[in-house]
């Protein structure tokens, strides 16, 4: 995997924290309301490999997924990016919002490279 700095890397393992918390409260609440939960399951578990993977790649922590679990979680991770390019770009420059998802496609992408480095071993 490329070289990223210290505060990258940090920025994004707590963007994808952040991810998982949103989609953790988004499951709750469809839970609740009896909604179909199909897809924010898959979007959650996705984002959890994906911080596993960047964790593995740059504090080796083990993980426990399967080629098939990674394969999954790369298709996922890369099905979000254009919804959250489409809110990037309608979001004001300097603004928190823009900030926040800057962060989060970068970690974003940089899940997708370690899933990619770590299938290629």
């Amino acid at each position: 995997m490329e070289h990223v700095s210290n505060v990258d890397q940090l920025e994004s393992i707590k963007s994808l924290q952040s991810t998982i918390g949103k989609l953790e409260n988004a499951l709750s609440k469809m839970t609740r309301n009896g909604a179909n939960t199909t897809l924010v399951k898959k979007r959650l578990k996705a984002v959890y490999i994906g911080l596993a993977m960047l964790e593995h790649g740059w504090n080796q922590r083990p993980h426990h997924y399967t080629r098939e679990e990674l394969a999954e979680a790369r298709h996922v991770i890369t099905g979000l990016s254009p919804s959250i390019e489409n809110s990037y770009a309608k979001s004001k420059a300097g603004s928190p919002q823009r900030t926040l998802l800057e962060r989060r496609i970068k970690a974003l992408e940089l899940a997708v490279q370690a899933i990619d480095d770590h299938s290629a071993k």
